[in-house]
């Protein structure tokens, strides 16, 4: 009789330890599941949160917002880290909204824009409503940076760069920093 209670305790002592294996194995198997790798598109968009976050650490307003207002306008394709909203370095939170590009609001409502696709009377628009205000401008779009604009993006798989349209900085309001003046010299790395 004690040889067939041993037994016993000893299959389902086996049992109990395949089964709880086997809970590991998959438990293991659902969480490498869920831990997709990152996409390209979304390292991208973590890359120009970083950069825009850093042109706005480095930017300077006549009076300084305790809670930055970044607006997004038209449509973006890498600003989906960014509308989360986030704090910058410093401490000081960024607060992302969207807008339409005719919204008569922007001027007053927004400390930065990040502008996505505008068609060029929008775009024109856009800039008309800022002229004479303290409002940094980054465009997303393949700009030539020539026009409205204070920053250019440039993404690419590699990294984000950008350019700088110095004569609309001047007439910002806003100070830009001159080490973000001489990071936007700097050529890509070669691939």
């Amino acid at each position: 009789m004690k040889v067939a209670v041993w037994t016993t305790e000893r299959v389902v002592g086996c049992k109990q330890a395949l089964l709880a294996s086997l809970l590991c194995l998959l438990s293991g198997v659902v969480c490498a599941q869920s831990q997709a790798p990152v996409s390209m598109a979304d390292q991208r968009a973590g890359s120009v949160t970083q950069v825009v976050l850093g042109i706005l650490s480095y930017a300077r307003w006549p009076v300084e917002p305790a809670q930055l207002r970044l607006c997004v306008v038209g449509p973006t394709e890498y600003t989906d880290d960014l509308v989360k909203g986030t704090t910058q370095e410093t401490g000081r939170p960024v607060t992302v909204q969207r807008l339409l590009a005719d919204n008569p609001s922007i001027a007053g409502e927004c400390d930065a824009v990040y502008i996505g696709k505008l068609t060029g009377e929008e775009r024109n628009r856009l800039f008309a409503s800022l002229t004479g205000r303290p409002v940094l401008s980054i465009s997303e779009s393949d700009d030539p940076c020539t026009v409205g604009s204070l920053f250019c993006l440039r993404v690419s798989d590699d990294q984000v760069s950008f350019e700088v349209n110095l004569d609309s900085v001047a007439r910002s309001g806003v100070r830009i920093h001159p080490s973000v003046l001489q990071l936007s010299r700097r050529k890509p790395a070669a691939s």
